[in-house]
């Protein structure tokens, strides 16, 4: 471990991380509970819910999965909702039942989803009403047997619940419709899982918990096989890394980023419910003229998100009106971290931006930068306690210190593999160690920096879109001959989506290919460029090169500079 780590752990916190310190999650969730019973867990939408409500409501939502539902231990259920209350109670539901999560983006088109429900097997999904209709589209082409519908307001008080619900369907006309026949409300779920036993099943560490979907380094997504082990060690790392401007039982964490992403689970949840803090929901992050409303009413001590949040944030005049002296931390991950807006939040909020670095297969934290950071490094920081790395070349030999390599890694938060593709697993986990496909280097200090990646992942806002699942759907346009997909640079969102198309029907408009990339791609997968070309350019064996076309783009933004 590098010493830098060292001088900053407090003397109660080991350099190397208790590794079996809780027996599953639902252990540490118990314990909390126990712990911080009648203190306010999560809020949202203007509900608190604490500790001791939670657990009652997670140990119901558990009764039914294993009673009216018939689960058994290792089972799958999908979980297909925004930052709500419903949330934090289907999760540690199913963890309690010793089932296995599996997350799942609401905005997925209808492919995406059966992709990801069929490749998990999962038998069971919560989904919020608001995208039941793409449920509705390719249910029975799934394993699904069972189906747990929630309406936005369904954990609110009688009289805003009603009116929340009623505003999002018949207002907002948010619902489009769908027949789901023998689908049970969440609210039902609860009534009637209050009235059965649960029974704790023996879950042990090495338990899968997680099925976290992810295109690995290349490639269609695939489920990163979390363990118990995985989540609960990934979770110690951050707290050694982050407990000394945390203080335990008075934090209330801003959670934009969805529960369903990596970083936010671990994060955010995870560690917060450790530490007896509360997680501030926010359910459409997107509406930033109600997440500064939201958080003008709360205290907020800690915030985690991405760096087209954050320029957001500091661009709204609102934002730039808030009280922020409770604030202490502040955490960034999913992309890069710009020094204009790290410099911006550093002036308007007090507090620097701590940048991090992590992977889906890693629960996701590999490094951070030290909590004491005085100045923007404009690194990913030192990596976390009990965590080793190399940088290799391709021949996987490691490269001489200062020069880049690829970054490999190896700790208890690495995952087992990929869920049923041993070849993919076999791709990217060699002895032990993980393959990132970034290449890194690290000065004497022990600070990394990304310098590119080796892989054609394209990275939108925080969200990974790979090249391979984009040109998929474009080629399948009738009119359309060969394409390639590449990312070009997009200012604080990182990159946006661009493909070169050559036509097989000169009728091919642009118009007519986004409106069919957006029956089938989530918006951040859409391409925002579009160029057409009479070919693309090629290897001797026929293969197109996106290289090629990327140093075109480089080549173009240099010589209008």
């Amino acid at each position: 471990m590098d010493k830098r780590w060292l001088a900053r752990y407090p003397k109660d916190i080991s350099a190397e991380i208790e590794i079996d310190k809780y027996a599953s999650l639902a252990d540490l969730f118990e314990q909390s509970v126990q712990q911080f019973a009648d203190q306010p867990a999560f809020v949202n939408l203007g509900k608190t819910m604490t500790f001791r409500r939670l657990e009652a409501r997670s140990r119901a939502f558990a009764a039914y999965l294993q009673n009216s539902l018939g689960l058994k231990k290792g089972d799958r259920v999908a979980l297909m909702m925004p930052n709500l209350l419903q949330y934090p109670i289907a999760l540690f539901g199913v963890l309690r039942a010793g089932l296995v999560v599996v997350n799942v983006n609401p905005l997925y088109t209808p492919r995406e989803l059966e992709h990801q429900l069929n490749d998990c097997g999962a038998k069971a999904i919560v989904i919020v009403s608001g995208v039941a209709h793409t449920l509705d589209k390719i249910v029975k082409n799934t394993q699904i047997e069972h189906v747990i519908l929630t309406g936005i307001g369904d954990q609110l008080s009688v009289g805003k619940r009603s009116l929340v619900n009623f505003v999002v369907k018949y207002i907002k006309k948010l619902v489009p419709k769908y027949h789901l026949l023998g689908a049970v409300s969440f609210r039902q779920v609860l009534r009637k899982g209050r009235h059965q036993q649960y029974v704790k099943p023996n879950i042990t560490p090495d338990d899968l918990a997680l099925l976290q979907y992810t295109g690995g380094t290349t490639g269609v997504a695939k489920g990163a096989m979390l363990t118990h082990r995985n989540l609960l060690t990934n979770m110690e790392q951050a707290k050694a890394a982050y407990m000394p401007l945390l203080t335990v039982g008075q934090e209330l964490v801003v959670t934009a980023l969805p529960l369903y992403h990596i970083f936010a689970l671990t994060v955010n949840c995870l560690l917060f419910i450790n530490i007896g803090g509360c997680n501030l929901l926010i359910t459409d992050p997107r509406n930033l003229k109600e997440v500064v409303k939201e958080l003008a009413r709360y205290p907020f001590s800690a915030l985690t998100g991405v760096n087209t949040l954050f320029n957001a944030l500091v661009n709204n005049e609102d934002f730039r009106e808030l009280d922020f002296t409770h604030l202490h931390i502040t955490v960034g991950g999913g992309m890069s971290v710009q020094r204009g807006v790290a410099d911006r939040w550093k002036q308007l909020t007090g507090t620097h931006i701590l940048e991090g670095y992590g992977l889906t297969e890693c629960s996701p934290m590999v490094a951070a930068n030290p909590y004491d950071l005085q100045q923007y490094s404009g690194s990913i920081g030192l990596p976390f306690p009990s965590t080793d790395i190399r940088l290799v070349n391709d021949q996987g030999e490691d490269v001489p210190a200062g020069e880049a390599g690829e970054l490999w890694i190896k700790g208890p938060q690495v995952m087992k593999g990929y869920w049923n593709r041993p070849e993919a697993t076999n791709e990217v986990l060699k002895d032990g160690w993980l393959s990132t496909g970034d290449i890194v280097t690290m000065d004497e200090q022990g600070f990394m920096r990304i310098v590119d990646r080796k892989k054609d992942m394209i990275l939108v806002s925080g969200f990974n879109v790979y090249p391979n699942e984009v040109e998929d759907v474009v080629a399948h346009h009738p009119k359309v001959l060969e394409v390639a997909a590449i990312g070009v640079p997009n200012g604080v969102a990182g990159e946006k989506v661009k493909i070169y198309v050559v036509k097989r029907d000169p009728s091919l408009t642009k118009d007519e290919l986004l409106v069919y990339c957006r029956s089938s791609l989530t918006g951040y997968k859409v391409p925002k460029l579009i160029e057409f070309r009479d070919e693309l350019p090629k290897s001797n064996v026929g293969k197109i090169l996106r290289k090629n076309l990327r140093d075109e783009v480089l080549q173009q933004q240099a010589e209008n500079v």
